[in-house]
């Protein structure tokens, strides 16, 4: 019996310090200009940084699955704005990779927001996203999947309008 006793408080233990983790995991850093480098909330993730200088703005590239008509589309989140997903809106807050010499990894912080029409706007999810492992802080919703892909710049020039 002490062993039982033992092994349930060496598993709690382990689950509060995962909990906890990730709970101060749930604040996104704050905007940094673009000289300084971007620090994250991350203790135990070091590797992860700012997306890396370059032509074009920070953005995240998500999939989102609408589990109504079964459609899955990939789309281009800009960092620091707001995108839509069916009735959706998806802000996201800040977009990190890992360095060069770790396995590749993106992480993006998202707050997403439900604005069905004649229904009070609900606030569906606000933590961090891992493209390595979507599953362990995901959007919990009967209608909509959103996932993490990537972390990169924007390609291509801007569309003019006529």
């Amino acid at each position: 019996m002490p062993r039982r006793a033992a092994f349930a408080s060496v598993a709690a233990a382990v689950v509060l310090t995962v909990f906890a983790a990730m709970t101060a995991a749930q604040t996104p850093p704050a905007q940094t200009s673009a000289a300084q480098p971007s620090s994250s909330s991350f203790d135990d993730a070091a590797t992860l940084r700012a997306i890396p200088d370059g032509p074009g703005r920070p953005v995240a590239e998500l999939q989102g699955l609408d589990k109504v008509t079964a459609r899955t589309r990939r789309f281009i989140a800009p960092v620091g704005a707001s995108t839509r997903f069916g009735t959706l809106a998806i802000t996201v807050g800040d977009c990190l990779v890992n360095t060069p010499d770790a396995p590749p990894e993106a992480a993006a912080y998202l707050t997403i927001v439900d604005h069905k029409p004649g229904q009070p706007e609900r606030r569906l999810f606000a933590g961090w996203m891992f493209a390595s492992t979507p599953s362990l802080s995901a959007l919990d919703d009967g209608v909509y999947d959103v996932r993490v892909l990537a972390c990169t710049r924007e390609q291509g020039s801007p569309t003019k309008s006529r």
